[in-house]
């Protein structure tokens, strides 16, 4: 700084180049050796300059243009960062740009990051060194003016036309100077030409001023009038801007007290049917109906901010509570008085129905009640414990109502299906006393008073399900009777069963449909969300009454059911609890009478089930029947175990022959039952599996059987059970057996063969033997023609054993035989003429394969049986003939 103020650089550089100098700052490179520079800002260029000190002499010299720094950064074709000396002269230079920007350039710079002091104005610059050597120019930058485009122009044209303009600046001065000088002289002898006129145009101008005072006066004037018109405006503007608001507010007003008196005003007539109404009659049920939505419209309606403050809606909103109040509790008793006599007067009926084996009907009962849905509805938006008391009230009476009905309905049920054996329908008649003597006992069998199960068998079944053996578990008249096999059932006596356990599957399925959807109508569960049941809360009550009273409304709005369907479930199971107890005792007596039956309630029932479930999968009688139906399940299984475990025990007799087995007629009675009653059943593959299990049961206990048999040989046994076996799958053509029938054929097959051979070997015992002995030489290499050699196999022997076996004899023979396989089998199966044809075609190889022999092992011998092939055939068809 010392070398700038002893030697500036304006007066070095900027003189040379002839410009002027308008900022100075002191700089050094960021980052590198500090060296004295000074950063410039001239008018002549838009590009400040870094002035350096010359290391040859002590002036200055200019070097290359920079961009932007941080502290101090210029931006051009790249970033130049500087550090200055001192604070000051950063702001002064900078401050010094600005200024330069605003004034010179039509493309603004963009400054970042710099103080708006610093781009205010000089004032706002800091005084320093720097600013007094910028401070000096400040008028030049006011006076200059930069040249237009267009005098630009003008100066080059003008120097172009003097060729000395460039080379001889002083004469041509001089000669711009002459022109100017007689520009000059024309101008002031044209002006002085035009006096006269101007004198005439100055006169003009007097008059214009003089008629522009005049209409200022006359405008004066006016504006004084509008001015009092202007203020009278005002006044009446004020005046309607007050009216506006005044009507506005009586709007509002207006607009308020219709809102009230629309939504909360109740009509004297929907006041007098609440509470005078007549619930009875159609007309008055119409009645309270529309003034039950009208109040109901009345306590829900959104009241405005301030309304609850005026003494007339309390007042209304006290009327309507009461009203509410009064309505809800005469609604609610007169529905209870409806609910008790529906209740009594249907009673009357149950003996009538129930002697035809059908149930009441319940239509008139809900056709009246649902008059009431709409009122139901009402009482449970607004009521919600007294709708909840009132269902409860409803499910009580219903429950016993249905109570007496079913079990009247199942009593006479049973009777019919014990009414298939006389003997069992007198014995269940005998312990059916009237029905009030049933109730009494039931009363007394329930508090444990009796020793012995002797009540009603609607109390049995009470009792039993509470027990362990519910299914076994029957009245005393029904543990008399015993076990009755299927033989003494015929298939009338079945079909009887059948059609009984359908009449009452049939009876109970509208009974629960109809129940359900009056439910769901009459209180309401299909439109609403879910809400706690009212049976459920009595029950949560009594187990922990003091935490339910303690829970907050939420955690009891999260214990309630999930859906209305829950409600309509749980009502059902309240009002129906009986029938699961009574279809399973019904199902016990079924399979105490007839194990077979087990099949035909376990079709009957899965259809039921099948379609319960097509209705609703989650309805009530879908979910009891599908219960019932794994009891069914289980007893046909088990009549499938007691089946196979008849077959396991089975003991023949020592001194008779064996014949068709007992369990293989019993297999085809079940095969021919199951299939008559499993057609297009929806439950074939359950018969499916039992058909495996028994069969294989059939097959091993056949053999065992067999093995044991004494009097009958083995062969016999399994070709007369297998045939029969294989008859019957053959008949019956059940596909899920094809292999077992091929294995009975096939076992049939080999046992008929086996029996034969053996049976054959003892007509031409001892011709058999030579044979044998013959065949065994030659098995062990003889040739055949040496066999005759053998002493023991000559033809002398030969000739000797065949002489003991005339015709005659092979005849006897033959017939002792037939008479021996007619002990050995049986009448049933007609498998006589069948062994005996076999033995025939039998005995024919074995002479065909004697002649062979002789022919071979005897050539030319000539020896021949003493009997021909016709004549063998004459004997066995004389043999049958005769017999």
């Amino acid at each position: 700084m010392t070398a700038i103020k002893q030697r500036p650089p304006e007066k070095n550089l900027h003189s040379q180049h002839m410009k002027r100098l308008l900022g100075i700052v002191n700089v050094s490179q960021a980052g590198q050796t500090k060296k004295t520079c000074y950063m410039c800002t001239q008018i002549s260029t838009v590009r400040p300059v870094r002035v350096t000190n010359s290391d040859k002499g002590d002036f200055y010299k200019r070097q290359q243009t920079w961009e932007e720094n941080p502290e101090f950064d210029l931006h051009f074709e790249k970033v130049y960062r500087w550090v200055a000396s001192s604070t000051a002269e950063k702001n002064s230079f900078i401050s010094c740009i600005w200024k330069l920007n605003q004034r010179y350039l039509r493309k603004k710079v963009e400054f970042v990051n710099v103080s708006s002091q610093l781009l205010e104005g000089p004032e706002s610059v800091p005084s320093g060194e720097s600013q007094s050597v910028a401070g000096g120019d400040e008028d030049v930058l006011d006076e200059y003016q930069e040249l237009s485009a267009r005098e630009e122009q003008d100066i080059e044209s003008m120097m172009e036309t003097c060729e000395y303009a460039i080379s001889n600046a002083e004469a041509f001065t001089e000669q711009l100077s002459r022109e100017l000088q007689v520009l000059d002289g024309a101008n002031i002898q044209s002006i002085m030409a035009s006096e006269k006129q101007v004198n005439i145009l100055m006169q003009l101008l007097d008059e214009a001023l003089a008629e522009v005072d005049t209409i200022e006066g006359k405008l004066s004037s006016y504006e004084e009038m509008l001015q009092s018109v202007k203020d009278q405006m005002d006044q009446i503007s004020q005046s309607n801007h007050l009216i506006q608001i005044s009507n506005t507010n009586n709007g509002k007003l207006l607009d308020e007290i219709q809102f009230l008196v629309n939504y909360m005003d109740l009509s004297k007539g929907h006041i007098r049917a609440l509470l005078e109404g007549d619930l009875s009659s159609p007309k008055g049920i119409e009645a309270c109906i529309n003034a039950s939505e009208a109040l109901l419209q009345c306590i829900s309606v959104a009241l405005r901010p301030g309304h609850d403050k005026l003494t007339a809606v309390k007042q209304q909103q006290d009327l309507f509570s009461d009203l509410r109040d009064k309505f809800a509790r005469r609604l609610t008793n007169h529905l209870n008085n409806v609910f008790i006599h529906q209740g009594h007067d249907q009673s009357s009926t149950l003996s009538q129905h129930a002697a035809e084996l059908t149930l009441p009907k319940h239509n008139p009962l809900h056709r009246d009640l649902l008059r009431y849905a709409k009122l139901m509805e009402w009482l449970k938006n607004t009521q919600r414990e007294m709708y909840e008391g009132l269902s409860r009230t409803y499910v009580d009476y219903m429950s016993r109502l249905y109570e007496r009905e079913i079990r009247e309905f199942f009593e006479v049920a049973k009777i019919k299906m014990a009414g298939t054996s006389k003997e069992a329908k007198g014995k269940l008649q005998a312990t059916l006393p009237r029905k009030e003597s049933a109730l009494k006992q039931e009363t007394e069998s329930l508090h444990g008073s009796s020793g012995k199960l002797t009540g009603s068998t609607s109390s049995l079944n009470k009792l039993n399900v509470q027990g362990s053996n519910s299914r076994r578990s029957q009245s005393s008249s029904l543990l008399d009777m015993g076990n009755m096999s299927a033989s003494d059932l015929d298939v009338a006596d079945r079909t009887k069963f059948d059609k009984i356990f359908e009449q009452v599957l049939s009876e109970l399925e509208p009974l629960c449909l109809a129940e359900q959807d009056f439910i769901s109508k009459f209180f309401k569960l299909q439109q609403h969300a879910a809400v706690a049941p009212p049976l459920a809360r009595p029950e949560t009550e009594e187990s922990d009454g003091n935490m339910l009273r303690r829970m907050p409304p939420h955690v009891e709005h999260r214990h309630s059911l999930s859906s209305d369907k829950d409600m309509v479930r749980l009502m059902m199971n309240k009002i129906f609890q009986c029938i699961e107890t009574e279809l399973n005792s019904l199902i016990a007596l079924g399979d105490k009478i007839d194990s077979f039956n087990s099949l035909y309630m376990l079709v009957k029932m899965s259809h039921h089930v099948w379609t319960a479930e097509n209705v609703d999968p989650a309805s009530y009688l879908s979910t009891t029947l599908g219960n019932v139906l794994v009891t069914v399940k289980r007893n046909f299984d088990k009549c499938i175990s007691g089946q196979i475990r008849q077959m396991e025990e089975v003991k023949i007799s020592k001194k008779s022959k064996v014949g068709i087995l007992s369990f293989v007629t019993g297999f085809e009675e079940f095969a021919e039952l199951a299939e008559t009653i499993f057609r297009n059943a929806e439950r074939r593959g359950d018969l499916d599996k039992a058909y495996v299990k028994v069969i294989k049961a059939v097959f091993m206990n056949v053999e065992k059987v067999a093995s044991e048999s004494q009097k009958t040989p083995r062969d016999v046994v399994m070709m007369e059970n297998f045939h029969h076996i294989f008859s019957t799958l053959s008949r019956l053509k059940i596909s899920c057996l094809d292999a077992e029938r091929r294995e009975a054929k096939q076992k049939y097959t080999d046992h008929l063969q086996s029996y034969v051979i053996n049976s054959l070997g003892q007509p031409l015992e001892k011709l058999n033997h030579f044979f044998e002995g013959v065949e065994a030489r030659v098995a062990q290499g003889v040739r055949e023609e040496e066999v005759s050699y053998h002493l023991a196999f000559n033809k002398q022997e030969l000739r000797k054993v065949i002489k003991e076996y005339p015709g005659k004899e092979v005849k006897k023979g033959l017939d002792n035989l037939y008479k021996k396989v007619d002990k050995h089998l049986c009448e049933e199966e007609s498998l006589l003429q069948v062994v005996w044809h076999s033995m025939q075609d039998e005995f024919i190889r074995q002479y065909k394969h004697f002649e062979d022999l002789i022919g071979r092992c005897y050539p030319g011998s000539g020896i021949t049986m003493e009997f021909t092939i016709q004549d063998m055939l004459e004997y066995f068809s004389s043999i049958a003939q005769s017999h």
